[in-house]
This record gives C-alpha cells, sequence and structure tokens, in this order.
C-alpha cells in the first residue's frame, strides 16, 4: 500500500512512490551493491556546513543578503580539470562582487557544481538516422556518444561520480579558503575585465569605489588582508536531487537534533518534471534538513505552489525553501505576478530565484540549441521590478554557466552570432553562459539594480 506524505518519513520511504526521470537498470543485482557502496563513503559535505548555509539562506529570506546560484547545466567527466575549475570559481567571484555592488549587500554563493551529473530528459529515447537508443542522461548514467553499449546506464558510473564530486569539492574548498578569492584579488581581474568589456567606465566605477574602500582602511590602520572576510569565500554545492538511490545513499542523521541531512550537497533541488506531490522527489526531499529548492515553471498553478510549500516547510522555517522561477521572458510577466501574491497570501517563507536561462532555449537556423543574452537579461529585469512592484523581496539568480571561453549563448559584449556558435560548443546538455558573458551580466544587473537604489 503506498504510504501519504504526512505518514513518518524513512530515507528510503521514497521507493514505496511513484518515481519519474529514472534509467532503466539491466542488472539489478549489481546497481544495489554499488548502492550499498555508496552508503559507505565518507560524507561529501559536512552537517555542520549545512547549517551554516541555512543561516546564510535565512538571511536571504529575510532581506539581509541576496543568493547567486551558478553552475555546469551538467557536469561532465571528460571536462574535469584543474583549470576548468579554477576558472569556474574566478568567474563566480567576480560575478559576486558585482552583485555586491549593485545590492549593498552580502552574496551567499552557491555552485551547480560537485554533483550536478544527472539531467531529466523529454524523451526516454533518443533517435538518430532511424537508431533509437536510450538518451543521454548525464555523466551519473551513461554515456553522450551515440552508441548501444555507451547509452546503456552503467551503475559504476555512480561511484565514478562521487569521486569526481569529491575531488572537485575538495579543489574548490582549497580555492575559497586559500586566498584565491580574496577581494582585492578579484577586484584587479575585474578591472582586467573592463579593458575588454564595452562599457569599461561603468565596471571602472565599481573596481574605483572599492578600490578606495580598500585604500581608506589602510590609511585607517586596519590590515585587511589578513581579515579573513576579506581574503576567505564562504562557498557552497547544489545539484538537483534527480537519482534518489544515489542521494539515499549519503542521508546522514546528526544524533544532537535527531534530523536527517543529505551530506550529496549543501543544498539540493527538485526539477519542474519531478515535484508531482504525490510522487518519489516530493516524498524524499519532505524528510532531508537541508536547504532545498524547486523549480517553478509555467505549467505550476497557484494551488500545486502552496501544496508543495505545506509539504515540504511545514513549519514555515525561512530559508528552508527556495522557489527557482524558470518562465521565460514572454511568460513571466502573466504567470509570475499570481504566484507570488499567493504565496505572499499564505505567508509562506521563501526565498525567490530568478532562472532565466529554462525558458528562453530556441534553435538556430544552423540546428543549434542557445539562448540570447538579451531574452535572459530581459527576464531578470522582468523579475526585480515584479518583485518591486508586489513588495516582495526578489532573493536569488540561478544561471547555467561556465568559467571557460565557450561558444553556446548568442550576444552579449563578444556579440557571438549564429555562425560562432559551432566554434566552441562544449555543452553536453543546454548552452551556458560563458565566462566574459557570465561577468558582463552581474554588471549589467548590478548597474540596473544600482540605478534603482539611487
Amino acid at each position: 500500500m503506498q504510504k501519504k506524505w504526512h505518514q513518518k518519513w524513512q530515507k528510503n520511504s521514497w521507493r514505496n512512490f511513484p518515481i519519474k526521470q529514472q534509467p532503466t537498470y539491466r542488472d539489478q543485482k549489481f546497481l544495489s551493491e554499488i548502492e550499498n557502496q555508496l552508503a559507505t563513503f565518507p560524507s561529501l559535505v559536512s552537517i555542520d556546513e549545512i547549517n551554516k548555509l541555512r543561516i546564510e539562506l535565512e538571511n536571504v529570506a529575510n532581506k539581509q543578503a541576496f543568493l547567486l546560484q551558478a553552475g555546469d547545466c551538467a557536469e561532465s567527466f571528460t571536462e574535469f580539470s584543474h583549470y576548468n575549475l579554477q576558472s569556474y570559481f574566478r568567474t563566480i567571484m567576480q560575478m559576486t562582487i558585482a552583485l555586491m555592488y549593485g545590492l549593498k549587500k552580502p552574496i551567499v554563493k552557491v555552485g551547480r557544481i560537485a554533483g550536478q551529473y544527472a539531467k531529466p530528459r523529454s524523451q526516454a529515447d533518443e533517435t538518430v538516422n532511424g537508431v533509437s537508443l536510450p538518451a543521454y542522461r548525464g555523466d551519473i548514467v551513461n554515456a553522450i556518444d551515440f552508441e548501444q553499449k555507451n547509452r546503456q546506464a552503467d551503475p559504476q558510473r555512480l561511484v565514478n561520480a562521487y569521486f569526481y564530486s569529491s575531488a572537485s569539492l575538495n579543489f574548490l574548498r582549497s580555492l575559497a579558503l586559500g586566498g584565491y578569492g580574496n577581494l582585492e584579488k578579484i577586484n584587479k581581474w575585474n578591472e582586467e575585465f573592463a579593458e575588454i568589456f564595452g562599457n569599461k567606465k561603468n565596471i571602472s566605477n565599481v573596481n574605483n569605489e572599492i578600490n578606495e574602500v580598500l585604500n581608506f582602511m589602510t590609511a585607517c590602520g586596519i590590515d585587511y588582508k589578513s581579515l579573513p572576510q576579506f581574503t576567505t569565500a564562504n562557498f557552497y554545492t547544489s545539484h538537483e536531487a534527480l537519482l534518489l538511490n544515489y542521494e539515499e545513499a549519503f542521508v546522514r542523521e546528526d544524533t544532537q537534533n535527531n534530523k536527517f541531512y543529505d551530506t550529496s550537497a549543501h543544498m539540493l533541488w527538485i526539477g519542474d518534471r519531478t515535484r508531482n506531490p504525490d510522487e518519489a522527489h516530493i516524498e524524499f526531499m519532505r524528510g532531508i534538513n537541508n536547504p532545498i529548492a524547486f523549480k517553478v515553471g509555467p505549467s505550476i498553478t497557484e494551488d500545486d505552489l502552496i501544496k508543495l510549500l505545506d509539504i515540504l516547510n511545514p513549519e514555515n522555517i525561512p530559508g528552508r525553501i527556495t522557489l527557482i522561477s524558470r518562465m521565460g521572458k514572454d511568460n513571466i510577466n502573466k504567470m509570475l505576478p499570481k504566484l507570488v501574491k499567493a504565496v505572499k497570501k499564505t505567508s509562506h517563507n521563501v526565498i525567490w530565484s530568478c532562472d532565466p536561462m529554462h525558458g528562453n532555449t530556441i534553435k538556430t537556423s544552423n540546428n543549434f540549441k542557445t539562448r540570447k543574452f538579451s531574452d535572459i537579461l530581459d527576464e531578470v529585469k522582468s523579475f526585480f521590478l515584479i518583485h518591486q512592484e508586489l513588495d516582495s523581496y526578489a532573493g536569488g539568480v540561478h544561471f547555467e554557466m561556465t568559467g571557460q571561453d565557450v561558444t553556446e549563448c548568442l550576444g552579449g559584449n563578444q556579440k557571438i552570432g549564429e555562425l560562432n556558435l559551432s566554434d566552441r560548443y562544449h555543452t553536453h546538455c543546454d548552452p551556458r553562459l560563458n565566462s566574459a558573458q557570465s561577468i558582463e551580466m552581474a554588471f549589467s544587473i548590478a548597474l540596473e539594480l544600482s540605478k534603482d537604489l539611487k
């Protein structure tokens, strides 16, 4: 008999519910052995780190901070490298400084990284030249190469994903705590970026103001280079909790408060395709004490939204839930206001974040899946304006981006056109903003917000 969400939760109770977007494994015995093996592995993140993020997100919910969540659409084993991780972290930190300037608030930095290896698919199969094979579901499941042997779901890839995630986390922590994210260094990077940016004057103004603050502190006898607030950075990880057998393996109980945590990441989210309240993903997520999020797309109704909030956050804890709006620039003005009003009416504590990527995907004449920089920025602007008009707090942004110099999204200062897409189109799933476009986007948002604050 199927259990209901209001009954007692266990880390494996999701297995009694219907579930979508799961791979089909041929060897169930091997899969079970892998799941048992994963459960013996060390946690990827600590419960203390998860609770620290929860406190920072509580500040976002209370309008005292802002959430930046960004990273790969789907991480790949082949793109794993020292250089790519370093470039990604550098880009995130440059975006952070821009947003801090525009909002005049601390930025909570959460990466789509160190675990974002699984992807939902619209179709279970992919057909090329009359040949049908299982769809590519991310490197944690199968390989992108269109060959029969590579498209079969392989349980061993769950273990591979764990070790790639662990290595990524280890290096990112060393960057965050080892001085790579110090304010002086980031400002110099942004000065270099200003030299190639079309609107050099506005970015230089931001850099100059930061330098003035640093110089003033030095004049006051304050050695800011010895202060951790200026030399280190808090950085957290997140991914979509899609493969629940993987997630279950990392559920740990805190014996001090008897609550359960998914230690595969600091923050987990539920996708637009798997947020049915009577299905497995909601059942799993309601029982973990991590900060969680779910995507809010055009198909959701006010009643659906409120029901999910009641299930996932019955105690109405600030910072527990982030609502990631993904409407598209053409839908956001007619869809988002009624949802914001519904949440305000019920007094649910939520963080509203804007994902301007997924609703703005197009196909070009040369058959590339892409997104326009201008469309992405337009949706972000609409998001902030809607919340301002409804006396609600626009608490975050959510980007698919990379620190690499790819050519996957159109436009921006680099003026990437359709003919340029083939130059460096490397994504394993959806098109990402490249490093320059990501920083430009952050500065564009910051400059827009700073106008509103004056």
